[in-house]
């Protein structure tokens, strides 16, 4: 007898899943196994919090839609912080929930897993029965992979174990095409673009896709290009790229985004984060929104120009519109010699405020790392007052070569993140950015990479403290509940036989080198007593919106 639990695993593979994640129980090792016998890989990862957020970034960084597997109950409540940070960014991910029958009301794992799915903002489907066990599935597929949602398919024990009805159909399910725009957006558009005279095109993560035609429309219309933070590593080939905007620019990328007369957000948000608070927008410049959703359009500010549509099927009707141009706009010889020599946060002079023997300052840290890492590599971003300095002191080599799961803002997902990343892309090095706090919380997954015999980098900028936290309210609080004694991080590295070591000064580095130039198989955390930064540039810009 096949099972209906057996059938969903064996229906998910042939559908297209890419990889799936969890922590296995009695509720959910039978479709777990299913999936790993019809060819899906899985990685077991020691707690259900970081399972959830590697499906997240292998989803980010290889676009298939991945699966996290988990127990009945607990299994689900301890994924709820990465189910919810995949949700809000619109990850394509199954969540395989496991659930208690709806007359065991009693049990111990009972709990209402429809509602805790809506409450952190993942959809909920169930497996209703044998008979609809199938087309349950595939719906559930359906809108994760086209809608780019998160989806719980919680799976009740009774129905996982009744016998399988019918056979698993050849179903080939596509991605969503591109949305076409009305020809009264385009136009509206265009005149817009027609009148500026300094434009400036910002690609989230849903401009990912349409790199070429942005670029290319850009370059007709005389825009400058720059990414917000998830999309990083989009334009990296174009002379006019600004990189990042908003928090984590550069006092140039600042400077001219604000000076745009223009600025057309491609599948970007425009939140808080990526405009500075609306501070990058200036009081006469025109801003246009472009997006597959009408609720995303002017969500976070109000719009001039919101455009209905993907950013393929807009910048591809723009082109045609001008076909031929080629403006100079914001893109002069003066503007392009500015931008190569003061874009980077690593060309802006800074005062090293490292102690001799004690304490390195975190921007020469991440300077000498970014030199010495190969360039194929992925980097992941913990959340915290250093998350700065690798977001733009680390190179990479195009958008999917930078993972930054921090919609929800919470610290301790880094090294989840990296784990995902790097099985995402295995043909480059993993790099984690990430601080002492945040490690420390989801230090139980550095021997999952053990175990997968990761090349990861984990570079922790160890102040010993929460530091956004001390930095925001300031010495004239009380900081005990934000402040602890040194950790010696490397030895726990060691510990748990990953390689450590101990960095107070660039010297200190020389180990990176001799590591990453042996084919290494084995993780390095590398425990950096970072000097105090008095708050980083961009931590004075994140809280005015707590």
């Amino acid at each position: 007898m096949i099972t209906v639990a057996e059938q969903i695993g064996a229906y998910l593979a042939r559908l297209g899943v890419g990889h799936a994640f969890g922590v296995v129980g009695s509720g959910n090792f039978v479709v777990t196994n299913a999936l790993r016998q019809a060819g899906v890989p899985f990685t077991a990862s020691r707690h259900e919090g970081g399972a959830a957020t590697m499906a997240d970034a292998y989803s980010r960084m290889s676009e298939r839609v991945s699966v996290l597997s988990l127990h009945q109950g607990c299994g689900l409540t301890n994924a709820g912080t990465g189910i919810s940070e995949a949700a809000k960014s619109r990850t394509p991910m199954i969540v395989l929930a496991a659930e208690t029958a709806e007359h065991q009301i009693y049990s111990n794992f009972a709990m209402d897993q429809r509602n805790f799915a809506r409450s952190v903002m993942a959809e909920p489907e169930r497996v209703y029965s044998p008979e609809s066990a199938l087309s349950d599935t595939l719906r559930a597929y359906r809108t994760a992979l086209r809608d780019r949602r998160t989806v719980v398919l919680n799976l009740p024990l009774n129905v996982q174990s009744a016998e399988a009805v019918g056979e698993i159909p050849d179903v080939r399910v596509e991605p969503r095409p591109d949305i076409a725009p009305s020809a009264v957006d385009v136009r509206k558009l265009s005149d817009a673009i027609s009148a500026s005279r300094r434009p400036v095109f910002v690609a989230g993560r849903g401009g990912r896709g349409a790199k070429h035609e942005i670029l290319a429309l850009a370059r007709a219309t005389g825009a400058l290009v720059a990414t917000s933070a998830v999309a990083k590593g989009l334009f990296n080939d174009d002379d006019f790229n600004l990189g990042i905007s908003g928090g984590f620019s550069s006092p140039l990328t600042a400077e001219l985004i604000s000076e745009a007369d223009l600025i057309v957000a491609f599948g970007c948000a425009l939140n808080m984060w990526t405009m500075r608070h609306g501070k990058l927008i200036g009081n006469n410049t025109v801003v246009a929104q472009i997006d597959v959703e009408d609720s995303a359009l002017g969500a976070h500010r109000p719009v001039d120009v919101p455009v209905l549509g993907s950013s393929t099927g807009v910048a591809s009707a723009l082109l045609e519109v001008f076909a031929g141009e080629e403006r100079a706009g914001y893109r002069t010889a003066d503007v392009r010699h500015r931008i190569e020599k003061h874009a980077r946060w690593d060309q802006t002079p800074t005062e090293d405020l490292g102690m001799p023997g004690q304490t390195i300052d975190p921007r020469e840290l991440s300077r000498e790392i970014n030199r010495r890492l190969p360039a194929e590599r992925i980097v992941s971003i913990d959340s915290g007052n250093f998350m700065g300095y690798p977001s733009q002191y680390f190179d990479v080599p195009d958008e999917f070569g930078f993972c930054f799961t921090q919609a929800f803002q919470s610290i301790g997902l880094g090294l989840y993140t990296a784990i995902g990343a790097g099985l995402a892309q295995p043909e480059r090095m993993p790099v984690l950015g990430t601080g002492d706090g945040g490690f420390l919380m989801a230090v139980q997954e550095l021997e999952t990479a053990v175990r997968l015999r990761l090349p990861l980098v984990v570079v922790v900028y160890n102040d010993a403290a929460y530091s956004a936290e001390v930095h925001h309210f300031g010495q004239d609080h009380d900081m005990a509940t934000v402040t602890f004694p040194d950790t010696d991080i490397a030895a726990i590295a060691r510990g748990f036989g990953a390689e450590g070591i101990t960095v107070r000064s660039i010297e200190d580095l020389e180990a990176l080198g001799e590591w990453a130039a042996s084919a290494p198989s084995t993780p390095l955390v590398i425990d950096a007593k970072v000097a105090d930064d008095g708050g980083s540039w961009w931590l004075a810009e994140a809280f005015q919106g707590h």
